[in-house]
């Protein structure tokens, strides 16, 4: 018996045998993750029901010495859940269990598999929601939420993923199964839930997730702005903010991403090349006063149409082109690569403009989605994958946006993650003493490097002994933009 039919054998007396998948044809639907540039066919697949099922597994790698990733729904956008051509890969979309609610606490506890929106759909006829709300939140799950710290359109008001976790239960890469944190809020001694939280599966697995919801405000309201030009939107958010005012989420689309928009749900967005969506919330008499500011600013930044939702219907009509963005955009383009990085807010003007310089320059078109009010970008790099040359150019391009955004003070990713995809430009922001310090916290966590490895750092740095795959070369390191240590 090879050793890895000795594997699937264990791994089968733990799952049973639809807990492992182990077809290598079978195995391709878990080749990649929403980055589809990036494809790895692990060797083997178990899909977990309970959380002993979960330390089981971890153990068995553990003893074996073999890497293993730990994947949700999918749907990151930084290659964080791409397998490992020599490891298992843990999938936990089969824990969707939601085990408590508790409304006078304020708190939720979930298995890491329950979808974002689920969590809301639970609590909503209590006058409760979860507020992180990625734009993939009718698919995503909690714990690639927890993985990627995500945030989504609302994260301007009430903060990412880690500010709405309060506790974890986490299998350790050595087997082990520790409790971090507590229903309380802020627990003594070290934030090791924040450590945790964003760590992008290099830390563990976590297997159970107390989350903090919000109550439901008084008043939303919610306006579509039409502008001349990005840099139009971009100077009303600025103003807004500088007024005073923090809405619940500020978001730009640029024409491209309009169109796009169009063409795949049809939500009567105006014709402008630029429109920006304003949310307020919160008690009637502050939000109303709020508002008619935000729609004097908008006039006062040559806003050419305003449109305000009169009901619930039109404010998800709204939000409806704006939360499928990224999918539309393969109504205008058979290939794209989404981008993530932040700027500071009054770069904006000078970041666009760079951006449709270089878009020039590679020969593709940039479709822009902007959650304007923390800076975060989200360039859709449009390209034809049967072109000779054109993905390639897409990363490379993808990578300059990255390098532009940290040159002004910003970062290469705002919710998406380091993952596979970003891993080359980490030492544009860190130096390596930054760098080997971050590897402290991930060795004391992971001293053998089994969970998730060859992610989030741009070398390998081992703590221990690893089986290597086989690395593929970033565009980046060609075009010789990485530092190399």
């Amino acid at each position: 018996m090879s050793d890895r039919e000795r594997l699937i054998e264990r791994m089968k007396s733990i799952m049973g045998p639809k807990g492992v998948v182990s077809d290598h044809e079978q195995l391709r639907t878990y080749e990649c993750d929403g980055l589809m540039n990036f494809r790895v066919r692990p060797t083997l697949v178990v899909l977990p029901e309970t959380a002993e099922h979960v330390q089981r597994a971890v153990q068995v790698c553990h003893d074996e010495g073999i890497p293993f990733v730990a994947r949700g729904s999918g749907t990151g956008l930084s290659g964080g859940a791409l397998p490992h051509e020599q490891g298992v890969l843990i999938v936990l979309a089969r824990m969707r269990e939601i085990l408590e609610v508790d409304i006078p606490n304020q708190r939720v506890v979930v298995e890491p598999g329950v979808i974002n929106l689920k969590v809301t759909q639970e609590v909503a006829p209590e006058g409760y929601y979860f507020a992180p709300d990625p734009s993939s939140q009718l698919v995503c799950s909690i714990g690639g939420n927890v993985a990627e710290n995500s945030g989504g359109a609302h994260c301007l008001k009430y903060g990412f993923t880690t500010n709405h976790v309060t506790a974890l239960e986490v299998v350790l890469p050595n087997g082990e199964m520790v409790n971090l944190g507590s229903k309380s809020p802020d627990p003594p001694g070290y934030d090791l839930v924040g450590a945790f939280v964003g760590s992008e599966g290099t830390l563990g697995i976590a297997t159970k997730i107390t989350l903090r919801i919000v109550r439901q405000p008084e008043t939303v309201q919610t306006l579509l702005a039409a502008f001349p030009s990005p840099d139009d939107a971009g100077g009303a958010v600025s103003d807004i903010i500088a007024a005073g005012t923090v809405p619940a989420a500020a978001e730009i689309m640029d024409s491209l991403a309009i169109e796009a928009a169009e063409a795949a749900v049809h939500p009567g967005y105006p014709d402008a090349d630029a429109i920006l969506i304003v949310e307020l919330d919160g008690p009637a008499a502050e939000v109303e006063h709020q508002f008619d500011e935000v729609v004097r600013i908008c006039e006062e930044n040559n806003s050419t149409e305003i449109r305000i939702a009169e009901d619930d219907a039109q404010r998800a009509l709204f939000w409806k082109g704006r939360k499928a963005a990224f999918a539309a955009v393969g109504r205008i383009s058979p290939d794209y690569f989404v981008q993530d990085g932040v700027i500071p807010r009054t770069a904006l003007p000078e970041v666009l403009r760079k951006i449709k310089q270089m878009s020039d320059q590679h020969g593709l078109r940039v479709a822009n989605v902007f959650h304007a009010g923390d800076g975060n970008l989200h360039p859709l790099v449009l390209y034809n994958g049967n072109v000779e040359g054109e993905a390639e150019r897409a990363e490379e391009l993808a990578g300059e946006i990255l390098v532009l955004c940290v040159e002004l003070g910003g970062s290469i990713t705002g919710e998406h993650g380091v993952g596979e995809e970003k891993k080359h430009y980490m030492p544009k922001m860190f130096s390596e003493d930054d760098l080997n310090t971050m590897q402290l916290l991930r060795c004391a966590f992971d001293p053998h490097a089994l969970s998730n490895p060859e992610k989030v750092f741009p070398t390998p740095r081992l703590c221990g002994e690893v089986r290597p795959g086989p690395r593929r070369i970033h565009p980046v390191e060609k075009a010789g933009l990485a530092q190399v240590f």
